[in-house]
């Protein structure tokens, strides 16, 4: 699963890349939690303008009838998504991106579970497979967008410590993903394989992570392992 990551650059590249008027106002965040507003980037089915704003983390299906005591989904299994109720139009109509430099995972075998940083080699942004979803109630007086991370099983570098890993999507799968006219999931499962591990690295952080109201460079500082 990913359950806490991290967004430490924002990416202004990304907004000349898509053309985009602007992004969000953004602080670098070092513990981004379940529940706190993350940026995306995604397309209009009517618009060939990428938008690119803050949405909720936490999958809130469009059928919920009342978002206060829906369960919501910080991740969807890649292998199973175009099934799922909660999913399978998001995953035909409502892909987005969702930009990060690095994420967490906790190592089960250790007590307490020992937390550990993961990034690409090039220590630059990349971005995570996610779905988004729009909710309104029937009077149209409330909304609310939220999101998900894909996840599918783990490369070499992630299994030692998990079974499942965050879809990251190649740069040249960017554009495939988010084309709001591809609506079968079968034309995009390609794209939700383990990223290779040779082109990642990990280290062990401290327990100081596992708090989401610390948010600050010490979450991602190397320690030696126990």
């Amino acid at each position: 699963m990913c359950g806490r990551y991290t967004l430490t650059a924002f990416p202004v590249d990304w907004a000349e890349k898509y053309r985009a008027p602007d992004w969000p106002v953004w602080k670098a965040r070092y513990n981004i939690a379940p529940s706190q507003l993350v940026p995306v980037v995604r397309r209009d089915p009517e618009s060939p303008a990428p938008i690119l704003d803050c949405v909720q983390w936490g999958l809130v299906p469009f059928w919920t009838k009342d978002p206060a005591t829906s369960r919501r989904s910080i991740n969807a299994r890649a292998e199973t998504a175009a099934q799922k109720p909660s999913f399978r139009a998001a995953m035909r109509h409502r892909r987005c991106l969702i930009p990060a430099d690095g994420f967490y995972e906790w190592a089960k075998r250790t007590s307490p579970k020992q937390p550990h940083y993961f990034q690409l080699k090039s220590e630059k942004l990349f971005a995570f497979a996610g779905l988004y979803e729009h909710w309104e109630d029937k009077a149209g007086a409330a909304m609310l967008d939220t999101c998900a991370i894909l996840t599918t099983r783990a490369n070499e570098l992630l299994r030692p410590i998990h079974d499942r890993m965050p879809v990251i999507l190649p740069e040249r799968a960017h554009e495939r993903w988010l084309d709001a006219k591809v609506q079968s999931a079968a034309d995009v499962q390609d794209l939700l394989a383990p990223f290779p591990a040779d082109r990642m690295q990990v280290h062990p952080v401290g327990l100081h992570v596992n708090s989401p109201r610390n948010d600050d460079p010490r979450c991602i500082a190397r320690i030696s392992p126990s």
